[in-house]
């Protein structure tokens, strides 16, 4: 007899997306009776979404959010090849600049590599990130010592943080992303590279270290150890601080989402540190699936926080926003393999990027291993803004259309600041 035969899979977008609507309309109830819940410092409540989940084909998105001058490029659509049909909304697409915007970056963008320009972030907001987070690392964490201060400063965390995030409606908001960045990178440069870091016993710091995002939920007797374990390095110190400003502003969705995100980074990190004690270049392909997890990821998947709102979870969740979120972050790690290309060359021992992979993988020189890394960037670049699209037709959730250019503002940003972070950063002479 034979088996039957499966139906074809539905999607649950629309499904998901009448959920919110309902979800939002009985929000707005209670908020109405009971004034809402209290919050660590004053966010901005999320707008009341009173139109039902599909809205209309006729009402252009500015009139549900008004982008800030960063988001503008998502919202016209993707410009490569062959997605000249697709947009996130329907509107005329206006001409593509020839030149960069006023105020763009100096720096010099890797040649060929698909990128959309965009203007200097915010300088008062820059300054005041700057002046906060060197405040936090050196006063409240005691993060580096002092002669780690000229690259803390060079690192410039504050423009990218400001770049990634035009929608943030406060600096409170900016820095609860700068905050994670900078303990992302005190755990990547001590436990795994630039400070001290080895891939011999990682595995056992970062799982310590998760515990600062993840609390341990063990005995009275052993707990006060475990607590105490918090402050016993710079990395567990800047995760705790970081991750507790977090939550206060999150909703537990957004920071139950954030700490799967993270043991994603401490998974990728554990299989490149596993390559290094074996001193084994992987496949290509091995490489890819790696930096899916070792990548940028965490980052734009809480722009909806940083934004002041909150994508509902049964919308993340989503197979094609999860799709979205993860061509963004391998997106992202590539233009971080590029441009960081020539400091790794220059640092003892043999780093794995992309270039070198697919130079020793596929038997290329340097210079054509660059190039075709170049093309894999600018691949998963128009794979991400074609799913994006197709994400925001399917589901036109005013929140969804918002979180959706959060991320690809972060995308654009990110790129931003590599290319004009000449102090850590420059290009091979491959051209």
């Amino acid at each position: 007899m034979p088996a039957p035969e499966l139906p074809p899979p539905q999607s649950s977008l629309p499904e998901a997306a009448y959920r919110f609507g309902e979800h939002v309309r009985a929000s707005a109830a209670a908020r109405a009776v009971t004034g809402g819940p209290p919050s660590a410092f004053p966010l901005p409540a999320p707008p009341v979404i009173s139109a039902p989940a599909r809205l209309p084909s006729d009402t252009p998105a500015a009139e549900v959010r008004t982008p800030g001058p960063g988001l503008e490029r998502i919202l016209r659509g993707p410009s490569g090849l062959g997605t000249a049909g697709l947009r996130l909304v329907l509107r005329e697409e206006p001409p593509t600049p020839s030149c960069l915007p006023a105020g763009a970056a100096e720096g010099t963008p890797v040649p060929g590599l698909y990128h959309h320009p965009v203007p200097e972030p915010d300088p008062i907001r820059v300054e005041e990130v700057s002046r906060r987070i060197k405040s936090w690392a050196m006063d409240e964490v005691a993060l580096y010592p002092d002669d780690w201060e000229e690259e803390f400063d060079g690192f410039s965390v504050g423009r990218y943080m400001v770049g990634c995030h035009p929608d943030a409606p406060t600096v409170d908001h900016l820095m609860l992303a700068t905050r994670l960045m900078v303990a992302e990178n005190a755990v990547d440069d001590c436990y795994c590279e630039d400070h001290g870091g080895s891939p011999i016993g990682l595995g056992e710091r970062l799982l310590l270290a998760h515990t600062a995002l993840d609390p341990l939920h063990t005995t009275e007797e052993y707990q006060p150890q475990w607590a105490k374990s918090l402050h016993a390095d710079a990395p567990r110190r800047a995760y705790r601080s970081a991750m507790e400003y977090f939550v206060r502003a999150a909703g537990p969705s957004q920071a139950d989402r954030l700490r799967h995100d993270m043991a994603r980074l401490h998974m990728g990190y554990l299989a490149e540190a596993a390559w290094a004690q074996l001193d084994h270049v992987p496949e290509v392909w091995e490489y890819l699936a790696m930096r899916q997890f070792n990548n940028f990821r965490p980052c734009p998947t809480i722009t909806d926080t940083v934004g002041g709102y909150e994508l509902p979870a049964d919308l993340h969740a989503q197979a094609a926003m999860q799709k979205v979120i993860a061509l963004a972050g391998n997106a992202t790690t590539i233009v971080n393999d590029l441009y960081s290309y020539t400091k790794e060359l220059d640092a003892p021992g043999r780093h794995l990027n992309l270039p070198v992979v697919i130079a020793e993988r596929e038997g290329l020189s340097d210079r054509d291993a660059y190039l075709k890394s170049v093309e894999v960037h600018n691949d998963l670049m128009h794979d991400f803004e074609t799913e994006a699209t197709a994400l925001a037709a399917a589901c036109p959730v005013p929140d969804v259309q918002r979180f959706l250019r959060g991320v690809a503002a972060w995308v654009d940003g990110n790129h931003h600041w590599h290319q004009s972070n000449t102090y850590r950063y420059s290009l091979p002479d491959f051209w």
